[in-house]
């Protein structure tokens, strides 16, 4: 059982970029929420794949492109995307960028 109350203090020095790869930082987890931040270098690309819950991506820092069922969005600090579980989708960071991934059951 989770506790009633979760802080995550400063999720961007919890989740560094490094220069080379993909870094994958679970910074909160419950029993109906899982929260992950991805530290992407500039230029890296998440290739097509999909959620198995409810997903909800907000940027924390950088600018990333979305490519999902046809269209392109740019996703910067203040736009939030959400997609049904089982939505593919690719990911692109355009600069170093740090993407919060919120799974909710």
């Amino acid at each position: 059982m989770s506790e009633p109350v979760t802080i995550v203090n400063d999720l961007l020095d919890n989740a560094p970029v490094q220069a080379d790869k993909l870094s994958h930082h679970t910074v909160l987890k419950s029993d109906d929420a899982r929260v992950i931040v991805l530290a992407f270098p500039a230029g890296h690309v998440m290739k097509d794949h999909a959620a198995p819950k409810t997903l909800l991506m907000q940027a924390l820092d950088g600018e990333l492109r979305i490519t999902t069922e046809g269209e392109t969005h740019t996703l910067r600090p203040g736009t939030i995307i959400r997609f049904d579980k089982g939505v593919r989708h690719e990911v692109e960071a355009v600069t170093d960028a740090r993407l919060m991934l919120t799974l909710i059951s």
